[in-house]
């Protein structure tokens, strides 16, 4: 019997050298990438244990693999997708539902926690408060169609935005501020970082703790008067930024000291 009698099928999982959670991996992996288009779901681990004839931890050692690797992605509560094509993140001044809306994406927020309180110090600066005065602070996980893409933890100065916490939390922070009271945040510092998620924000965004995620910390104006202080956790498996760079000056000025990377 020749050598190549003894390679298995493409298709199917034998007892071999290969463990069987690699290939399994390996047929998920040409499946994903030559039959189903990005956003489709997957079998569940039952279905897939029972036609490969693999033990259900098997099937979830492979599919967390692939989950690693951004080939695929799951959502609590629903189950395992193909990875969604990595939008573009462009950096302007323009708010989560804007942005899912201009792409044709359907935006929805659940507001996580809401408190005035005093905030850090790195916070505080960035708002120009005082020692000890109190701020909004807000975290929301951002989805679209669906698919948690974001965690957003804010702080907002309370003298500009009484209220602020009264208001449909759900909705664009920017036309709230702008509908009730008349603020339209119109410049903004932005710095971006790579970080693992932590078990919180992982817990979030229905990844595992360590998985790869894009950090934009902004610091928005309106007029001149800082209005919010904001850090977003992206999933680096949805996202990628690009930015157009030229040979010109940049404009005389230098970002806001806001004590620290966050």
């Amino acid at each position: 019997m020749s050598a190549a009698a003894h390679v298995p099928p493409p298709d199917r999982v034998v007892n071999g050298p290969t463990p069987k959670h690699a290939q399994l991996r390996e047929i998920l992996r040409r499946t994903v990438e030559r039959e189903l288009p990005p956003g489709a779901p997957i079998p569940s681990e039952r279905d897939l244990a029972q036609r490969y004839g693999v033990s259900r931890l098997t099937v979830r050692s492979a599919i967390g693999k692939l989950v690693e690797e951004g080939l695929l992605a799951r959502v609590r509560g629903k189950g395992t997708f193909t990875a969604a094509r990595r939008m573009e993140l462009q950096l302007y001044l323009m708010s989560f539902t804007d942005d899912m809306r201009r792409r044709g994406l359907t935006p929805t927020t659940e507001v996580v926690s809401a408190a005035t309180e005093v905030p850090p110090t790195a916070s505080a600066h960035a708002l120009g408060l005082a020692e000890g005065a109190r701020a909004h602070h807000l975290v929301r996980l951002r989805h679209a169609d669906g698919v948690p893409l974001a965690v957003e933890r804010g702080w907002y100065h309370a003298g500009r935005a009484p209220g602020l916490l009264e208001l449909d939390l759900t909705q664009s922070i920017y036309a709230q501020l702008a509908e009730t009271y008349g603020v339209r945040p119109d410049r903004a510092w932005q710095t971006v970082w790579a970080e693992g998620a932590d078990r919180e924000t992982a817990r979030l965004l229905g990844m595992r703790a360590g998985s790869p995620l894009l950090v934009f910390r902004r610091v928005s104006s309106a007029n001149g008067d800082p209005i919010e202080d904001i850090t977003s956790w992206y999933r680096g498996d949805h996202y990628q930024v690009t930015m157009q760079l030229d040979r010109n000056t940049p404009e005389p000025g230098q970002p806001p000291h806001y004590g620290g990377s966050r």
